[in-house]
């Protein structure tokens, strides 16, 4: 029994600590003299009730705008633009009677635009990157807020 007690209490303060490490920017100082357990329970308490009020979970809003950003992948656009240029450039070629030539203006065609399109599709990646990192950042900084008034209100200084 002492031993559940025991893990569940270090489950309860791992968890506090993994909740302070994601509250960004938040400097909390126990003003009227709490104890350090008791702080830890009234950050746990504050992480739960601002996660509640706006919906946002800083742990998981981190991961999430980590993994979006480490999926976007836009290469090989060039390659795939020549192979299929030089296709339709044998095509070409092999009416007008000279399928290599064809291929070869097809091939170099094809990857100009393929690459082109790559670029595209990078800036447009980028751009998306940028907005969810933007919107991310906008909702943790609405969490901490929620997290700074809810610890304030138990008497802590909050910075």
């Amino acid at each position: 029994m002492k031993r559940m007690m025991y893990a569940w209490g270090m489950l309860f303060i791992a968890s506090c600590t993994m909740v302070s490490a994601f509250a960004q920017n938040v400097i909390v100082y126990p003003a009227k003299g709490q104890s350090q357990e008791q702080m830890e329970k009234d950050k746990f308490d504050c992480y739960s009730w601002a996660k509640q009020q706006t919906g946002v979970d800083p742990m998981v809003a981190s991961a999430a705008s980590q993994q979006s950003a480490a999926s976007q992948d836009t290469g090989g656009g060039v390659v795939k633009g020549a192979a299929k240029g030089a296709v339709v450039g044998v095509g070409i070629g092999a009416i007008a009677g000279n399928a290599g030539k064809g291929a070869a203006i097809g091939a170099a065609s094809g990857g100009a635009m393929g690459g082109l399109r790559s670029r595209n599709q990078r800036k447009q990646a980028e751009q998306v990157q940028q907005q969810q990192v933007s919107q991310t950042n906008q909702k943790i900084n609405e969490y901490n807020r929620a997290y700074s008034a809810c610890l304030e209100a138990k008497g802590y200084t909050v910075k």
